[in-house]
């Protein structure tokens, strides 16, 4: 934590996530540790590179004041994540009742034995994706085939558990099967059934068809033996 006379400020060292063309924020914590109004300004050896907000405040007696630095997405890695970049964040004490509209750049002249305090703060970066930990080489004693007699068993009780919950199920397999037989059964009978039916509806069909054929050509026998009688009768 820095300390100062005015303010304490935390953390001593901005830690920035790093990752390429994402933006990155962190934040720092400032806290009058006096009873007046302490007006604080933040500054940077890389202005277009950061965006601190608020870049310069009024921290009240007793209070913190939380302050917001994002890094722009980077565009490239630097060597081994170097960052040689800093902040300065200066202090002074403000008139009693002061707001960020007044302060003003004079206010952190050190002129006329005004004292003014001074924090600087370097710039770390952290990988957004940090290499996962090598493990560690197994202990003396052991032995590439205890490692695979260890596999051997978890692989062997697996079996043993893929076994159980297939064996489970049997009972319910067999009822099912029972049922989509007799179902099939059903619908074989039905189906002769259905045969059945068709082939009597074609028999009584035919023999419709027969009758009507048969009444036809009596009715046609009646006419013409009417039709003889009738032109006998008239040529006597």
């Amino acid at each position: 934590m820095g300390t100062g006379d005015l303010l304490n400020i935390q953390p001593t060292e901005l830690k920035v996530q790093f990752e390429l063309k994402r933006q990155s924020s962190s934040s720092m914590q400032l806290t009058n540790k006096t009873d007046k109004y302490v007006a604080f300004k933040v500054k940077t050896t890389n202005p277009k590179k950061y965006c601190v907000r608020p870049n310069a405040g009024i921290v009240l007696p007793r209070t913190t004041c939380n302050v917001t630095v994002t890094m722009q997405a980077p565009k490239e890695v630097p060597p081994d994540l170097q960052c040689k970049d800093k902040f300065l964040l200066q202090s002074v004490v403000a008139p009693d009742g002061a707001t960020t509209k007044d302060i003003t750049p004079e206010m952190f002249n050190k002129e006329d034995g005004k004292v003014v305090e001074e924090f600087k703060m370097r710039v770390t970066y952290i990988p957004a994706n940090p290499p996962s930990p090598v493990p560690e080489e197994s202990e003396e004693g052991s032995s590439p085939r205890s490692s695979v007699l260890e596999n051997g068993h978890q692989n062997h009780s697996l079996f043993d558990a893929v076994s159980r919950s297939l064996e489970e199920p049997k009972e319910k397999s067999s009822e099912a099967w029972s049922m989509i037989s007799e179902l099939t059964e059903e619908k074989a009978s039905a189906l002769q059934q259905n045969q059945k039916l068709h082939q009597e509806l074609d028999l009584v069909r035919k023999e419709i068809s027969k009758s009507r054929a048969g009444g036809f050509s009596l009715l046609v026998v009646v006419l013409v033996g009417l039709l003889g009688v009738l032109l006998g009768y008239f040529v006597k």
